[in-house]
């Protein structure tokens, strides 16, 4: 091994790349180690997930226009009794504790309203339902452990079970469902009645 061919292979395994066979005498011939992973790659999986997001996906049947049309609807009436209703916005948000209650609120409602449209429409399908699974989360965890511990701010069921295990149970169940709905939506995608589908058919169409 010739001197610059050594002071090339030690340059490069001091920056943790390692020439490849037969092409160690060439500046340019190195390459990342396999344990770690390029700019590049990391890239390609960021353009491959917002790429699968904007699909309409294909498992999906028909039928899955019903669930949007339900999980929209509650979505968007949710988000409109916020802004008529104080105590559903800005003073249930206070209660709870949120930060800048007063901000927050109005943001909520609208992306239900708009949201909720959306998932009807069965438009941006998968973006909207990632965002009502990170809401629901909140709003379970918000509100039902301290309903089970029996420390909630908000008013109590009028009638037993008010707090503990069956308390939880039964008032969950609006927010189970929503999410529940909105996990099936961002896994298999609006179904083939729906703009998403319409949008994907057409540009399938140009190619």
């Amino acid at each position: 091994m010739s001197d610059t061919t050594a002071q090339t292979v030690r340059r490069l395994a001091t920056t943790g790349l390692e020439p490849r066979p037969g092409e160690a005498q060439g500046a340019g011939a190195a390459r990342p180690s396999g344990g770690e992973s390029t700019p590049r790659s990391k890239e390609s999986a960021m353009e491959a997930w917002i790429q699968w997001m904007l699909q309409p996906g294909t498992g999906a049947p028909k039928s899955t226009v019903w669930l949007r049309l339900m999980a929209g609807w509650v979505f968007f009436w949710e988000g409109a009794i916020k802004f008529v209703f104080a105590n559903q916005g800005v003073g249930r948000f206070t209660k709870l504790g949120m930060p800048m209650p007063e901000m927050l609120a109005p943001a909520i409602a609208v992306l239900e309203i708009v949201g909720g449209v959306a998932l009807i429409a069965g438009f941006l399908t998968r973006p909207f339902a990632l965002l009502f699974i990170g809401e629901m989360i909140v709003a379970i965890l918000s509100t039902k452990i301290s309903m089970y511990l029996g420390t909630s701010p908000l008013a109590l069921p009028p009638v037993p079970p008010q707090t503990g295990f069956w308390a939880v149970m039964h008032e969950w169940r609006s927010d189970i469902a929503q999410l529940a709905c909105s996990l099936f939506l961002l896994l298999e995608g609006p179904g083939p009645w729906s703009v998403d589908a319409w949008r994907a058919a057409k540009r399938a169409a140009r190619r």
